[in-house]
């Protein structure tokens, strides 16, 4: 997605605000109000037009449904590499594989841009970390009280990464 409307902002910040009340430890704490969900979104916007990042989202029926980011803006040594972030699925679809989906073409993307090394961080012991488990990507390791879930209490993290310089 390139040009990111107030109509795309609004239903990203509708998957936002469900994921995060679902339980997600995705950078926000409860409770997420819609105008803070909005300036995040507005802010990845902002990232996107100016190529700092990629944004993929999925929509079914009723708007978007997913949605994942790549950072393509990385240090100077380290151009070849990017960063998986906020890879958010409503609910209402969930377990149906989009999820896998959003990542392969975060991955294809990534070879688009020339990036061969992605890195991401996910809640350990969620169905994201088995998601990217089952995906191939390698984990490297555990980080114990790395953040907070929505209501409170720590959250450990785990680390992941993937070369993606060849399909498998």
């Amino acid at each position: 997605m390139y040009h990111v409307t107030d109509v795309h902002i609004a239903q990203l910040a509708d998957v936002l605000i469900n994921c995060v009340e679902g339980g997600a430890s995705v950078s926000f704490m409860l409770p997420l109000t819609r105008d803070r969900a909005e300036a995040f979104w507005r802010d990845v916007a902002h990232d996107v037009a100016s190529g700092k990042r990629a944004l993929l989202v999925a929509e079914d029926a009723l708007g978007i449904c997913g949605t994942v980011q790549l950072v393509l803006a990385q240090p100077e040594n380290q151009p070849h590499r990017a960063d998986v972030s906020k890879m958010l699925v409503h609910e209402r679809v969930r377990r149906g594989g989009l999820g896998a989906a959003l990542m392969r073409e975060t991955e294809a993307m990534a070879r688009d841009c020339h990036k061969t090394v992605l890195v991401l961080d996910t809640a350990t012991g969620g169905a994201a970390e088995r998601l990217y488990a089952r995906l191939g990507w390698q984990r490297v390791g555990e980080i114990p009280n790395f953040a907070l879930f929505p209501r409170g209490g720590f959250c450990a993290t785990t680390l992941f990464y993937r070369d993606v310089t060849s399909r498998d």
